[in-house]
């Protein structure tokens, strides 16, 4: 599984790249813009072409899910803590009626206490991180886990099959597309190996 996350800050014609990744075969697209309101969401989400939209997981704002009839919604780490006890009935909530959950991890011992059977569940930093400087990788091996773990952080062609050989089962790629010149290209390079590795 190869999931690409979008950029926090607005890019320019940032929707065409998104439809074109998607064009390219993108299967699952997480958008996360912490600094946008519920309308820089819609704003977005009206430029992405609807027939895309069953593929983009939600990091805030989850009542969109059901507006633009998206893939899922997506618990980044404090989002999952802070909701506690509640964490359970909010997955099934949206589980329920046909939407995805995940969630963001960044340690195995967290995944291996959380109730909750997330779709999949992103672990991060494997390496150290291409978007966030000196954000360095912690190398965890998921071998052990039961869980569908997706590995971040530092991934790009170079570094896809040592992740997978870490027992990882999909990656999730952010500055290795948003912070090179052509993300078009740079999907189509780690959708390549990606493919390759995944036979």
């Amino acid at each position: 599984m190869l999931i690409v996350l979008t950029s926090e800050k607005p890019l320019t014609n940032e929707a065409e790249q998104i439809n074109n990744l998607f064009k390219a075969g993108l299967e699952i697209l997480h958008l996360r813009k912490p600094t946008f309101t519920i309308d820089g969401y819609r704003a977005l989400l009206d430029q992405i072409d609807a027939k895309y939209h069953n593929k983009i997981m939600i990091h805030q704002f989850p009542e969109l899910t059901i507006d633009y009839n998206l893939r899922g919604i997506h618990l980044q780490e404090q989002a999952r803590l802070d909701l506690e006890d509640a964490l359970e009935v909010t997955a099934k909530i949206y589980t329920n009626k046909g939407f995805a959950v995940s969630s963001s991890f960044h340690s195995k011992e967290d995944i291996k206490n959380c109730s909750v059977d997330f779709e999949y569940v992103l672990l991060s930093p494997v390496f150290g991180s291409i978007s966030k400087a000196g954000y360095k990788g912690k190398g965890f091996d998921v071998t052990d886990l039961d869980a569908f773990v997706i590995g971040m952080g530092g991934v790009n062609e170079d570094t896809l099959q040592a992740t997978f050989d870490l027992g990882f089962k999909g990656v999730g790629v952010l500055g290795g597309i948003w912070n090179t010149e052509d993300s078009l290209e740079s999907f189509l390079k780690i959708n390549k190996v990606n493919s390759q590795l995944v036979k």
